[in-house]
């Protein structure tokens, strides 16, 4: 009655089609596109295997100063402003997740 627990956040992902996007404009790009193009490949392959879930954090919290390491509070009721009805258990949750993930 007086809690749900779980952290109800959905995260999608686009990177395996826009990878797939990238690398077929590669093949058919020109000698002037084809540095730019491989250079977008090479970010979205560095976003392989990271969670969607801790890199909106790590957005969030840089887009506002707060580093969860110094101010756990304040990170947690940030990730709260920014996603209304998160819950401060899953607030919580995704904010020592990205500490520990130490992506922030």
């Amino acid at each position: 009655m007086f809690g749900n627990k779980e952290t109800h956040l959905v995260a999608l992902s686009d990177l395996d089609e826009a990878r797939e996007a990238v690398r077929q404009a590669l093949a058919d790009a020109s000698a002037t596109d084809a540095p730019g193009l491989r250079a977008a490949l090479s970010i979205l392959d560095g976003f392989t295997g990271s969670d969607p879930r801790v890199r909106w954090v790590a957005k969030v919290l840089a887009e506002q100063g707060i580093d969860p390491h110094a101010n756990e509070v304040a990170a947690i009721k940030t990730l709260r402003d920014a996603l209304p009805g998160l819950s401060l258990v899953a607030a919580t949750a995704l904010a020592r997740e990205a500490k520990l993930s130490q992506t922030v």
